[in-house]
């Protein structure tokens, strides 16, 4: 998929909220299922559902922490106000600069026993699946931060909010469900 890039987001109506919380969840759970499916990494291939869909849930809410109302920014206010203040939301935490942060502050974690290979390469899923579902959505997000400008999918960008989103989100998880099980459903957690 090619990248767009605006100034100005285009808008399907004048709807312009960003993805939520309840959407950016189930969306980690499909982004997980699907990079253990694809074996993306070695770790993530061999490792159980069971300890990698609760990191990408752990991570899929962190970039919001920049927006004091966010459901993650109501519980640490103390970091999300300064966040919010210094970046504004939607701003470095959801740019290319931030996950490369987060990619080389696990790599400092050398304590497998702390944080697996598994769960750091689930807990970057989780993180990466925030930014692609906003990257799904007309307002965008400014990938090469501090460089302003937004990029977001050509085409039909996701609405967000309300029952679109959540068709949209449980769709895909039910795709990426039934193409990493097939009709084993749990059985093969």
């Amino acid at each position: 998929m090619a990248l767009v890039a605006t100034d100005q987001p285009l808008f399907l109506s004048n709807r312009t909220s960003p993805m939520t919380a309840q959407g950016h969840l189930l969306f980690s759970v499909t982004c997980v299922l699907l990079a253990h499916k694809a074996e993306l990494t070695p770790a993530l291939a061999d490792a159980s559902l069971w300890h990698l869909v609760p990191m990408a849930l752990a991570s899929a809410l962190l970039p919001d922490l920049d927006h004091p109302h966010s459901l993650l920014g109501r519980q640490l206010p103390w970091l999300s106000g300064p966040l919010s203040r210094l970046f504004g939301h939607r701003g470095f935490t959801h740019s290319l600069l931030a996950v490369g942060m987060g990619v080389w502050g696990l790599a400092q974690v050398e304590a497998p026993w702390l944080l697996s290979g598994a769960v750091k390469d689930a807990l970057i899923v989780g993180y990466l699946s925030h930014l692609l579902g906003d990257w799904l959505t007309p307002m965008g997000i400014p990938l090469f931060w501090p460089w302003r400008r937004r990029f977001r999918l050509p085409g039909l960008p996701l609405r967000s909010g309300g029952g679109y989103e959540r068709a949209f989100c449980l769709l895909t998880l039910a795709l990426a469900g039934y193409w990493v099980h097939g009709d084993l459903g749990f059985a093969a957690f």
